[in-house]
């Protein structure tokens, strides 16, 4: 085999995989609905559950959406994510027992593997950014392609049998609970403020208090805005269009600032944000949580001190850095 052979046999996979790209994606969206649907199951199967139903339902009406979200109906859709937010509002989603190791065996464990429980994480993030970078499926893909081989590896390396990969992957679902969907909740709510113009509204509030022309004070606005937006909505990058449309252009690179230093520090001020709110959930709730922390702000609490003294840093940057 000549080197145009291997080129055009390269060119044709490539080719191949771009035009499968959405079936790879609803791949990974039908295995995330069935490990869901199968917590439903072991939800139902306990006796001693005390919201047994209303924690089944919310298990398998969000399966569902995961599952068949690209058949199941936009209304029907609505109707089911509606049930969701009714069923958590009534605090009818509940975590019951789960199986656990002792303490005997963790630190068992902990001591026959030590720092290999690392490896499938690390393979994770490199093998996602890999097929990211080196191939044309993408980032989205790259993470679920990631995401199966890691836990294949894991279950190699520590010789787990499939019935105990789902067993903790139930585990770990059940221990997030209902925080778990708030990722993609607010990725929505981001979309919806940008089209319903809430940049427009943002930016006439703050043209009432803002003195025109003073650099120091639009640079302030802006980067409180993106902290505050962020804090608000738990995501820098859905806060970033709104707030930089409705304080960032007019306010600060209308004035002369530089809109790449500006951007880029308006965008990394917002995490300041993320660092101080629940609706961070990936950031602040999850962790909490899978770690079984008493008080489930403590790592906001920890954090939020690093987050002012950047929030200071962020300001003085801007101002020096973009005019």
């Amino acid at each position: 085999m000549n080197l145009d052979s291997v080129k055009e046999f390269l060119s044709e996979v490539s080719a191949f995989l771009q035009l499968h790209i959405p079936e790879f994606l609803e791949f990974f969206f039908v295995l995330v609905g069935l490990q869901l649907l199968y917590t439903a199951y072991r939800v139902l199967r306990q006796k001693d559950h005390p919201a047994k139903i209303g924690t089944a339902l919310f298990w398998i009406f969000l399966g569902i959406l995961f599952a068949g979200g690209k058949v199941v109906p936009a209304e029907v859709s609505g109707i089911i994510l509606f049930g969701i937010g009714i069923l958590t509002l009534l605090k009818q989603v509940k975590l019951g027992k789960v199986e656990s190791n002792t303490a005997e065996e963790q630190e068992k464990y902990a001591s026959k593997y030590g720092n290999k429980i690392f490896i499938p994480a690390i393979l994770l993030a490199f093998t996602a950014v890999a097929i990211a970078q080196f191939t044309p499926l993408g980032g989205q893909v790259g993470i679920g392609a990631a995401a199966v081989i890691s836990l294949m590896v894991a279950m190699i390396l520590f010789k787990a049998s499939p019935k105990l990969m789902l067993s903790q992957s139930d585990r770990m679902v059940q221990q997030v609970g209902s925080v778990g969907i708030l990722p993609q909740l607010l990725a929505a709510l981001g979309v919806l403020f940008t089209a319903a113009g809430v940049g427009d509204v943002i930016s006439d509030l703050i043209s009432g208090f803002v003195p025109e022309g003073n650099q120091l004070i639009g640079v302030i606005a802006y980067v409180l805005g993106m902290v505050i937006f962020t804090m608000i909505m738990g995501n820098a990058f859905a806060a970033f269009t709104v707030i930089t449309a409705g304080i960032g252009i007019p306010f600060v690179i209308a004035q002369g600032a530089d809109p790449v230093i500006a951007g880029a520090l308006a965008m990394t001020a917002g995490f300041s944000g993320t660092l101080m709110t629940p609706m961070a959930a990936n950031f602040n709730a999850l962790p909490a949580a899978l770690l079984e922390m008493k008080n489930p702000n403590g790592v906001i609490k920890a954090q939020t001190p690093m987050a002012l003294i950047l929030i200071v840093i962020h300001i003085a940057l801007m101002y020096f850095w973009a005019f």
